[in-house]
């Protein structure tokens, strides 16, 4: 076992403090990552506050890493000692499930294996990346190209992925006008995703605080959803929503914004249900979907992409002992655009 420096939360109330992990021994298939940054999602926060359900503490979270391979088991034939490399948002999965034979390891059926908080294949619970190192099966290790900085790359792993997914699963490109709920942290990588597919992108913020960001990201226009006069003027509009924020929207005035067979997309996860009346779905035949991350071959797809695009998030590199304050600023969306843990902080 690897004894390794960390930052955790110990309970659901206090603040995130220094401590040490243990890290298993590099198994055969497994790779040991030396963590040079890590990412803060929302994610992150609510569920170390519970928001989510309850969780075993003490919890270390982070599941957007980026780091160096230090070792590398036996029988490993991905990477090798020197790459640079990414984990996102899960570790390991059924391998044995129709999802996860068909390439869908995310939606595996029985679950799959978070990179925190969750129940790993030795019965720990699995913690994530605000540490030093972690060891990680070498099927669910991403390799980060070269045009891409490991700072950068951190935020990828899961708002990169998150946004990029349902582009390209309900096929945002040339001819095809989408919207953006949101210009946070996931929301500021849809805009710069979708434009780079194509794609004609409107931002629906609540003001107009940051248009000229998500103009200069690639927005077409940018509308404020606390103006009643957005809704009737863009009704009927747009083929794809992709909503990004994890607080409650009124979905039936989002929906009323679709075109004949448009999809609203949600990837954003408030804690509270949100309600729907079904008539909304009958005009213009419209849907409400979800998507949760993406696969390993589509993260890995992804990452190809913005580096071939040469498309990065909006990041604040911050110190370990800084994250308490970080998550404040992340509930008052005090961010532009996600905060990045400078692990060297750590050591």
């Amino acid at each position: 076992m690897l004894t390794v420096n960390a930052y955790a939360a110990p309970s659901a109330t206090e603040p995130l403090g220094p401590t040490t992990i243990e890290r298993r021994d590099v198994g055969p298939k497994d790779v040991l990552i030396e963590i040079r940054y890590a990412g803060v999602c929302h994610s992150d926060i609510h569920t170390v506050r519970g928001d989510w359900g309850q969780i075993t503490y003490p919890q270390v979270v982070g599941h957007e890493i980026a780091g160096i391979v230090t070792e590398v088991g036996s029988e490993v034939t991905r990477h090798a000692v020197g790459d640079r490399v990414g984990v996102g948002c899960m570790v390991n999965s059924c391998r044995e499930c129709e999802n996860c034979l068909a390439g869908m390891e995310n939606y595996c059926l029985a679950g799959n294996t978070q990179t925190y908080a969750s129940v790993d294949r030795d019965g720990t619970i699995t913690q994530g990346g605000y540490s030093t190192h972690v060891v990680v099966v070498e099927d669910f290790v991403l390799k980060i190209p070269d045009a891409i900085p490991l700072d950068k790359a951190a935020p990828l792993l899961c708002a990169g992925i998150t946004t990029y997914s349902p582009l390209a699963h309900w096929n945002a490109g040339p001819g095809k006008k989408v919207a953006v709920v949101g210009l946070g942290g996931l929301g500021h990588l849809a805009v710069k995703i979708a434009h780079a597919m194509g794609a004609e992108v409107t931002v629906l913020s609540r003001t107009l605080s940051k248009k000229d960001d998500g103009l200069r990201f690639g927005a077409d226009d940018y509308r404020a959803t606390s103006d009643p006069d957005t809704f009737a003027d863009l009704a009927n509009t747009f083929d794809l929503i992709v909503n990004t924020v994890s607080a409650g929207i009124d979905l039936d005035a989002y929906l009323s914004l679709l075109r004949l067979d448009g999809t609203l997309v949600n990837v954003g996860a408030p804690a509270e249900p949100l309600p729907l009346s079904v008539f909304t779905l009958f005009g213009n035949r419209r849907s409400f979907a979800g998507s949760g991350i993406g696969s390993i071959a589509e993260t890995q797809k992804m990452l190809d992409f913005c580096a071939e695009h040469s498309i990065a998030p909006e990041t604040e590199l911050i110190a370990a002992e800084a994250i308490n304050e970080a998550y404040e600023r992340v509930l008052k969306s005090d961010v532009r655009y996600r905060f990045v843990i400078d692990i060297a902080t750590l050591a």
